[in-house]
């Protein structure tokens, strides 16, 4: 089954393209952050997404709905048999995206922000006016994802997630984040750490009183093992149990208020169940946001932004040591498949994406790539030695999401560019290319479309060509 979310209203169309226009004008004039929007603009839309294949398109007659919305969680699927893309029709309508990127100077602070959106409403791209005080935006109406509603319903949504913007020129449904979300999680995570009611290498015990499949059962592990396997390899066993944990200290309300009070209204993570850490449908990211949090995980000094109120925001959100241990985590990062594909390299299918450097700790001895069930059968060497960038970061996919969230640093030697990119998407597994080859036999398969793979290539090739 397709998840349940939420979107937009059309008569503000009119009113988007007045938006847009001072922002593409103020090109004219050599503004960067204005440049580095449109490129990112005309990259997202030649991806040219309507010869994408949809394997579950809507059934005739179906009509928008608003109910209890499906639990979504990523998973190794079976095979790959189902993924034939004999089995859909073409997509029959522009996709949802969200593509944010801030440049970064050498010390990590930010240069220019970026912000695109893509929708049935907005087929060529929207360029989101982006304060550059704040790093915010207040032009945008965002609502809670529906599946059927994008589906049938124009990929309008009914409900919005944050208040007072009725107003707003834009009206965009912001795609559920998958394990995007795990960001969200870990921050929650080491501010308890920085105010020493978590310790890393203390034990928890996940005794979840209302057994979830998802999550499964009891098990005692240190905080930091948690912690990196939710990161480097998804696991949502450890997911939940770090969602428990944060329950159990009552700090989940605490978790959200802070997103609000340093300026990241967008990011929640609401209706999960105390009692087992599950169910996870109710946590939003927009790319703005998402981009800010890594933003302040990376750490550049001074003021990163200021929020609405004046209130100044710095890399001491989070202590230097949990900085360092994220950055770590997501550099370790095992699912390297999506903006970046290094673990299937020298196969013609998918297209490389950003030509990061593979983490030597799921390389195996031949070469190839192996996490936790997860085999890839590639020899990634030789992409690893004309690799130009590391690329630290957390992605997620389900039927109806493709995510992907990072900061990527040139290796040295290499072209310059320092910069965070955020793509969320609804073409999840559901999706799949016309041309997409069958995957080799007991290997993991290619999830969704390659086209998330191109453009990281093309906005790895922006950053790498701004001057």
């Amino acid at each position: 089954m397709r998840l349940l979310r939420f979107a937009a209203v059309p008569a503000l169309a009119a009113l988007v393209a007045a938006t847009v226009t001072p922002v593409a004008a103020a090109d004219a004039s050599g503004d960067r952050a204005a440049r580095l929007a449109e490129a990112v603009r005309q990259a997202v839309v030649a991806q040219d997404f309507k010869d994408v294949i949809d394997l579950t398109p809507p059934e005739p007659g179906l009509t928008a709905r608003s109910a209890e919305p499906v639990e979504k969680y990523d998973g190794y699927p079976a095979a790959s048999a189902r993924l034939a893309a004999a089995a859909g029709k073409p997509l029959h309508q522009t996709p949802n995206l969200d593509v944010a990127v801030i440049e970064l100077d050498d010390a990590g602070r930010p240069r220019a922000m970026a912000d695109v959106l893509l929708s049935p409403q907005y087929p060529q791209g929207v360029v989101v006016p982006v304060d550059r005080r704040t790093l915010s935006t207040d032009q945008v109406r965002y609502r809670w994802w529906d599946d059927t509603e994008w589906d049938v319903n124009g990929g309008r949504g009914t409900r919005d997630v944050l208040a007072g913007r009725e107003g707003a020129p834009i009206d965009f449904s912001s795609p559920y984040p998958a394990s995007v979300l795990k960001l969200m999680v870990g921050f929650g995570v080491l501010r308890l750490v920085d105010q020493g009611r978590v310790a890393l290498d203390g034990d928890y015990v996940y005794d979840p009183t209302v057994p979830r499949p998802a999550c499964g059962g009891k098990q005692t592990k240190t905080v930091r093992q948690f912690f990196d396997e939710m990161i480097t390899k998804s696991q949502n066993e450890s997911t939940c149990a770090l969602i428990k944990m944060i329950h159990d200290l009552k700090a989940m309300d605490e978790l959200n208020k802070s997103f609000v009070d340093l300026g990241m209204p967008t990011l929640m993570i609401t209706g999960t169940l105390p009692e087992n850490g599950g169910r996870w449908i109710g946590s939003n990211m927009s790319g703005i946001d998402t981009a800010k949090l890594l933003l302040l995980v990376n750490g550049g000094p001074g003021v990163l932004w200021k929020t609405g109120s004046g209130k100044a925001v710095t890399r001491e959100a989070l202590s230097w040591s949990s900085r360092k241990f994220f950055l770590k985590t997501l550099g370790d990062q095992g699912h390297n498949e999506m903006l970046s594909t290094t673990n299937w390299c020298g196969r013609d299918y998918p297209a490389q994406g950003i030509p990061q450097r593979t983490p030597a700790r799921w390389v195996q001895p031949d070469g190839t790539v192996t996490v936790g069930d997860a085999v890839y059968g590639q020899d990634v060497r030789p992409c690893d030695a004309r690799a130009e960038v590391t690329y630290a970061h957390k992605n997620g996919w389900v039927d109806t999401t493709g995510s992907d969230a990072g900061i990527v640093k040139s290796l040295r030697g290499k072209d310059k560019r320092n910069y965070i990119v955020v793509v969320f998407g609804n073409l999840g597994t559901d999706y799949v290319d016309t041309y997409r080859p069958a995957d080799p036999p007991g290997l993991f398969p290619v999830l969704y479309t390659e086209k998330y793979a191109k453009l990281g290539k093309a906005i790895d090739g922006i950053m790498t060509d701004l001057r």
